[in-house]
């Protein structure tokens, strides 16, 4: 969600009108949050610490409306371990909390019909008019795998990763792990993993995580993710959120979970940040339900395909005739909640 120039390559968006829609959505934005240290004037859609987020109500923006740019067709996820802090060679070593090995099998599992998380997205669509708010078959909808999504991970051991890393770092490491996969255009997410004791500019105080998109070496749209150690953050990013039971969940990594669906959801709606689908305040998905502690779209435990992970609610347009709201599960639009 927050980046610098790679921002601003959004509004060459193929889609006629959307300059103007962008636009207004991304000065709605910067009204909710504070840009991240390093980060242009541009940036949005951070999803913001639980310290930051209490105040932002889930219903205030309205619905999703088109914006008149892409959506994720045909989700494919590739994940950089970026730095030599991770480990040498191509094997991860270093990861004190198991964030690496809790997010892979996290992203392996959401697919298919034993993934009622995130099928909430489908409801989506590109091609339609601008301002829609109901697909109802129209267009071409968001993709949901049919089978495991993560198509290749890789250990990018021959630097270390900066300390404090910018914005446009993070763009060009997106870029250098696209070309590196072979990979580009609107149906990829690159992650960008920062390893632990790395604190990109404004982790932590501004921000958990964020997507956005870039150009890919070959010119092509490369919609991305800078995904930072989140157990780092403790409970200001998710330890803890939600009680685990005997889910066998382990609360100080939850936020790996519910932090990466977030920005999995929000890419799939929205990969090149803000041209897919926002509300009038410019809220993605993950944002109007982020860090629900209680009630209708409360952040839990879901099973995806027999295994359990933490996760966020995600907004959804069809939920109550149409009136929308945060749901964790859905079949159908008459099948959610």
């Amino acid at each position: 969600m927050l980046l610098s120039t790679p921002r601003t390559r959004h509004m060459l968006s193929r889609r006629a009108g959307l300059a103007t829609i962008a636009a207004a959505s991304l000065a709605a934005s910067a009204l909710l949050f504070a840009a991240p240290a390093g980060a242009s004037a541009k940036a949005a859609h951070p999803m913001a610490p639980h310290s930051r987020a209490a105040a932002k109500a889930s219903a205030s923006g309205g619905n999703l409306a088109y914006g008149g740019g892409s959506v994720v067709t045909n989700p494919t996820i590739y994940i950089v371990y970026w730095g030599n802090q991770w480990g040498t060679g191509s094997t991860v070593t270093n990861d004190p909390s198991g964030e690496a090995k809790l997010q892979l099998s996290f992203f392996q599992h959401t697919y298919g019909s034993g993934d009622a998380w995130s099928n909430s997205q489908t409801q989506y669509c590109e091609g339609v008019a601008v301002g829609t708010t109901q697909c109802n078959g129209a267009g071409t909808a968001v993709g949901h795998p049919a089978s495991n999504p993560v198509a290749g991970t890789w250990l990018d051991s021959s630097i270390q990763a900066p300390s404090k890393p910018s914005s446009s770092q993070i763009a060009a490491e997106a870029v250098k792990a696209a070309s590196h996969f072979g990979v580009s255009g609107d149906n990829v997410e690159i992650i960008v993993d920062a390893p632990h004791g790395v604190v990109p500019q404004g982790f932590k105080t501004s921000y958990c995580a964020w997507h956005d998109h870039t150009t890919a070496s070959n010119g092509a749209d490369l919609p991305y993710t800078n995904m930072p150690y989140v157990p780092d953050a403790g409970s200001g990013c998710g330890a803890n959120f939600v009680s685990t039971g005997s889910s066998g969940v382990n609360g100080a990594t939850e936020g790996v979970t519910i932090v990466g669906g977030h920005e999995y959801a929000e890419t799939l709606t929205d990969p090149a940040p803000s041209s897919g689908w926002v509300d009038s305040t410019g809220s993605e998905t993950g944002d109007k339900c982020a860090w629900i502690s209680s009630g209708q779209g409360a952040s839990s435990i879901v099973a995806l395909n027999g295994a359990n992970f933490a996760v966020q609610s995600l907004w959804s347009n069809n939920f109550s005739g149409g009136a929308g709201g945060c749901v964790t599960h859905y079949v159908s639009s008459g099948n959610q909640g």
